[in-house]
């Protein structure tokens, strides 16, 4: 199989395609005047709880403030949060995310004022880019992705692209990340990861985990 890196640069914009075989297999474009990128991850702090929105506006370093609901915190916020705590405090490198002892999922019709306290320092990322005057829009349910799978901390679940259309592969692949896949952490399965073998999708596992 043979690989091609494609970049294309403007003064606005840059491309970047991956072809294998001379296919499009995936497409990543940014923007060069934009400061927020859709799947950054940022170390913020809550500026203003919003109970009438159930949501929060966050600080994340830059002129506009970002926007949290409630919704977006995610059902693992707690332990995250906990586990932020622990790595905030801690002098050295911190435990690893897969010996952490998980906390009850949060209360999916709870309150913002219940979880969250102005001042706090929580882990969030960006998961719409600002639009005019709005800043962006965030989450909590933290997603690192790859090429193939796209791990989420905290989480339990495997989840296979629908677009694989074979049963006999989503079971397949199902049972293969099920026996590699590290204690609280989830996995999507992309479309890619099709017919890869378990030697490719642990190496690219065991990566996102570090």
């Amino acid at each position: 199989m043979s690989s091609e890196l494609v970049i294309n640069s403007s003064n606005e914009r840059v491309s970047i395609a991956l072809l294998e075989d001379g296919k499009l297999v995936e497409l990543n474009e940014s923007s060069l005047k934009q400061q927020f990128s859709v799947g950054d991850i940022y170390l913020a702090r809550v500026k203003k709880n919003m109970p009438g929105l159930n949501a929060a506006f966050i600080d994340v370093g830059y002129e506009k403030d970002a926007f949290l609901h409630y919704l977006d915190l995610g059902p693992q916020f707690s332990s995250l949060n906990k586990y932020l705590g622990h790595v905030l405090a801690r002098k050295g490198r911190p435990m690893p995310i897969s010996k952490f002892k998980r906390l009850p999922d949060i209360n999916k019709h709870g309150k913002i004022n219940e979880i969250l306290k102005q001042g706090q320092f929580i882990l969030v990322q960006i998961a719409k880019e600002p639009i005019s005057t709005k800043g962006p829009r965030l989450t909590s349910e933290i997603s690192i992705a790859g090429r193939n799978i796209v791990l989420m901390p905290f989480s339990d679940k495997i989840s296979i692209s629908s677009k694989i259309s074979s049963q006999e592969e989503k079971d397949r692949l199902k049972n293969l990340l099920t026996a590699i896949r590290p204690q609280n952490f989830g996995i999507i399965v992309r479309t890619v990861a099709e017919g890869k073998k378990v030697a490719e999708l642990d190496n690219e596992l065991r990566t996102l985990v570090k």
